[in-house]
């Protein structure tokens, strides 16, 4: 008798969730993947992980885009890829986080077999946006130390909206496929996110999977250990024959911003794809809800840890942070400073390489003391200002 009223209750709690999402039936793809979850503790685990992303991702990303409504004089092209990047993670945060987060809090996919295409569509494009937009932001720093292109105008501006809109347009290119037919978006993990459907062994899911892959993924990363590798170079070049003391502490400060964006892109990004790439070509059943819950979430992270580097490692968004802070006005010098868009540059031999302004009077002393020692050995020091 026992057992027959379990059956019952089972079945009426199948018929219940299928009545409840909409386009799912009981062999829907979903289904069958909620058999395999986490459990309540691995559920609620993932669920609090999530409300801190959402949390710290609004709150971070928000703050990004306070600072460039309130300061006019930072939004310089450079900078405006930065709001970029934050606003695809800052779109991640509203339109992806939260419904993982609801599921993870119910146990199951809420929004049926639309609602998870959707998630999968607008978690992938919003991120491969952040992506390229990271790799372009790496070969503007480049361009502006070691090209010569000083000079900030209205040209400028337009060429950073055209990389803008090329990182987004770049993104549909390989996110609206699978909405067609070329590979397709369907249930990951535990089933409580979306995502490309890295388990179909087909050659056309398989083709898609490569090629998002090298270039969404292998590209970027590429792209960013090239320019920044090629800056470190170039300042370790100048420190080399020229005894500069302010330019040996911004060449530090340099490497550890190289160091911090590659590294922080691989920890978030690189397990993903590696897991993906496992599930796709590796042993059926070898990636279990577990193991792949785990890259997912640290894929979602880059959406606080971006705006927190974006702050941390760029002088203009921490003096403006910290005056946004304290509430107090901007300080008149660093407004004229940025205003004029002057720079400090390096020069020696034909080469340069940008070097933000020092703020202290020491470091002034050191730069002025430096430009008369290389007039008289006939050498070439350009100062410009940066900040």
């Amino acid at each position: 008798m026992r057992l027959v009223l379990a059956e019952r209750s089972l079945n009426l709690t199948n018929h219940s969730w299928a009545g409840g999402s909409g386009n799912l039936s009981l062999e829907g793809p979903l289904v069958a993947w909620a058999a395999g979850g986490l459990g309540r503790t691995g559920h609620s685990a993932v669920a609090v992980c999530l409300g801190i992303i959402l949390v710290l991702g609004c709150l971070n990303n928000l703050l990004v885009l306070l600072i460039f409504l309130k300061f006019e004089s930072i939004r310089t092209p450079i900078n405006l890829i930065l709001l970029n990047i934050s606003l695809s993670d800052l779109l991640v945060c509203i339109f992806g986080t939260p419904f993982s987060l609801a599921a993870s809090l119910r146990g199951r996919w809420l929004l049926g077999e639309a609602g998870c295409k959707w998630y999968g569509f607008a978690n992938a494009l919003f991120g491969i946006v952040s992506l390229i937009s990271l790799s372009i932001l790496s070969y503007e720093r480049y361009v502006t130390v070691l090209r010569r292109r000083m000079k900030v105008n209205v040209s400028s501006y337009q060429k950073s909206c055209l990389f803008i809109a090329g990182s987004w347009f770049y993104s549909l290119f390989w996110t609206l496929p699978p909405l067609f037919g070329w590979s397709s978006y369907g249930p990951e993990g535990p089933g409580t996110t979306c995502s490309v459907e890295w388990h179909s062994r087909s050659p056309n899911n398989i083709s898609y999977i490569i090629c998002l892959f090298i270039f969404c993924l292998i590209l970027p990363l590429l792209t960013m250990i090239y320019c920044y590798g090629k800056i470190v170079r170039a300042i370790k070049m100048q420190v080399s024959r020229f005894n500069m003391t302010t330019v040996q502490k911004r060449e530090h400060h340099i490497l550890f911003m190289v160091v911090s964006m590659v590294t922080c892109y691989l920890l978030c990004w690189m397990p993903y794809g590696i897991v993906s790439l496992i599930a796709t070509f590796g042993k059926p059943g070898i990636i279990t809800p577990t193991v792949s819950i785990v890259p997912s979430v640290l894929a979602k992270t880059s959406t606080f840890v971006n705006p927190v580097l974006c702050v941390l490692l760029n002088k203009q968004f921490y003096r403006c942070f910290i005056t946004l802070v304290k509430c107090g006005p901007f300080p008149q010098r660093t407004e004229n400073i940025l205003n004029s868009k002057e720079r400090q540059n390096f020069e020696i031999a034909g080469q340069i390489t940008e070097i933000p302004l020092s703020q202290t009077p020491a470091d002034e002393r050191q730069i002025k003391n430096n430009t008369q020692y290389s007039s008289k050995n006939q050498k070439t020091l350009v100062v410009h200002y940066k900040v």
